[in-house]
């Protein structure tokens, strides 16, 4: 059994030079909203759900971006209400958020 039953990878990387990135698109606080969603459903923790900050993932034209592991599904988003929609169906749903999903 893993530590946790899922964790949750936001892109958080600022680059240089006007270069596309995560972070010019509300990421970190997309992150911080997302973490303490999971805290007040009472999801984080050991054999739950942990929320994570993440370096360049490397799909910075198709971002703001985050992933879901174990399953692998990578999401892109615009605002709080699409990392809502991802915590309700996909993490407590069980039910990937097909619109946000990238392939």
């Amino acid at each position: 059994m893993s530590y946790f039953e899922k964790h949750v990878f936001f892109c958080t990387n600022q680059r240089a030079n006007n270069e596309s990135c995560c972070a010019d698109c509300h990421a970190t606080p997309a992150h911080a909203h997302a973490k303490d969603r999971i805290k007040k459903l009472g999801l984080n923790g050991q054999g739950k759900i942990r929320m994570n900050k993440a370096g360049c993932l490397d799909r910075c034209d198709e971002g703001p971006v985050m992933v879901v592991y174990p399953e692998g599904v990578w999401y892109t988003y615009v605002d709080i209400t699409d990392v809502d929609e991802i915590i309700d169906s996909h993490l407590v749903g069980g039910q990937i958020v097909e619109r946000l999903r990238l392939p």
